[in-house]
């Protein structure tokens, strides 16, 4: 593939295998009303081998990070800075140069996209099959053997295969067609899959069961897993790594232990005492007060001190930067080391 380039990212991080590095990304929409940034200086790397959560509330920037990942952010939308993948064998890829043809065969290839509504992944007129064998024959591989492994794709999920292939994508019900979306996105065996709202549209029970799946066939056919979504207690069942974005930035990282048992940002605590608590009846749920900012115009410092019980002069002033909250945990906060005083997890419950 063209447009190698050379990267520090094993000097940076020596004892995890980088797979894909975003740095400094930047999208934006003129509007008529002003510049529209909709992500805002964002460096993160996903490590080879990983489950990622990327998490926040709706227009948090989540899936627009998602979108810049692939380089497909949608016109009008300009995306900057860099994004950087690392093959199996071979030179690191910048993404953002690769000529349209190129664009395509990383997208199927090496890292694969599922959107959100399956439906729309679909052309109504085809059937399921049609939809597996039309790939295969783009992408110049043997049609034969790419059904088999299409097939054994929808076993692996719990599907009928024979029946699902034959079927038009609106003879299934939402939960197929999420996870024959899935299959059909992992028929190139793509080392790198990036799921945006994957579980958004369905129940709470098909949403459990498509998580558990997706642990298996990321053991299964050694997947790197980029999973996009604003229910943080579900993707943090299978990821090993979060990523909590607030207005169209990065508030805090961290292994996914430490950011839901021990969180550092006050938006990532408030964000866990606004979700229900499966395990624990009792703990109440709690909204967040206020909006979250209009990105035309993002408050100057910490974006996020208009909602903040921790804001003061400084926290007005000035944007912080990243600091350590432990090993391998990062948070943007002046005030992280008072966040847990400040705004328990633990809101009610029996104290007997």
């Amino acid at each position: 593939m063209a447009s190698r380039i050379q990267t520090n990212a094993a000097e940076e991080d020596p004892d995890e295998e980088v797979v894909l590095e975003v740095r400094d990304a930047n999208v934006s929409f003129d509007m008529s009303r002003g510049e529209s940034r909709v992500l805002r200086d964002v460096d993160l790397q996903v490590r080879r081998g990983e489950t990622i959560g990327i998490v926040g509330e709706s227009g948090s920037g989540k899936s627009m990070l998602a979108s810049a990942m692939l380089d497909a952010v949608v016109d009008p939308g300009q995306l900057s800075g860099e994004v950087i993948f690392h093959p199996d064998e071979g030179d690191p890829v910048d993404v953002l140069s690769l000529s349209e043809r190129e664009q395509t065969e990383l997208r199927w290839n090496e890292i694969s996209f599922v959107i959100q509504a399956a439906q729309s992944a679909f052309n109504p007129t085809m059937t399921v099959g049609a939809h597996f064998e039309e790939t295969l024959r783009a992408h110049d591989r043997d049609v034969t053997e790419g059904m088999e492994s299409a097939t054994e794709l929808l076993e692996d999920l719990y599907l009928p295969a024979d029946q699902v292939l034959r079927s038009h994508p609106h003879e299934l019900s939402g939960g197929q067609k999420q996870r024959a979306l899935i299959a059909l996105s992992l028929i190139l065996e793509p080392s790198v899959l990036v799921m945006d709202e994957p579980t958004a549209a369905l129940d709470l029970l098909m949403q459990r069961s498509i998580i558990s799946l997706l642990a298996d066939l990321k053991e299964k056919y050694d997947l790197t897993l980029v999973f996009v979504t604003h229910d943080l207690p579900l993707v943090a069942d299978i990821a090993d790594r979060l990523a909590v974005m607030y207005a169209f930035e990065l508030a805090e990282v961290g292994p996914t232990d430490a950011v839901v048992e021990d969180p550092a940002h006050p938006y990532t605590r408030a964000l866990l005492k606004a979700v229900p608590n499966v395990s624990d009846e009792e703990i109440e749920v709690a909204g967040i007060s206020g909006a979250s900012p209009d990105p035309v115009n993002v408050p100057e410092g910490c974006s996020y001190h208009p909602r903040c019980p921790l804001a003061d002069d400084e926290c007005r002033r000035n944007d912080p930067d990243f600091e350590s909250a432990g090993e391998d945990h990062e948070v943007t906060c002046f005030h992280w080391e008072d966040a847990a005083d400040e705004i328990p997890l633990d809101t009610g419950g029996n104290d007997e």
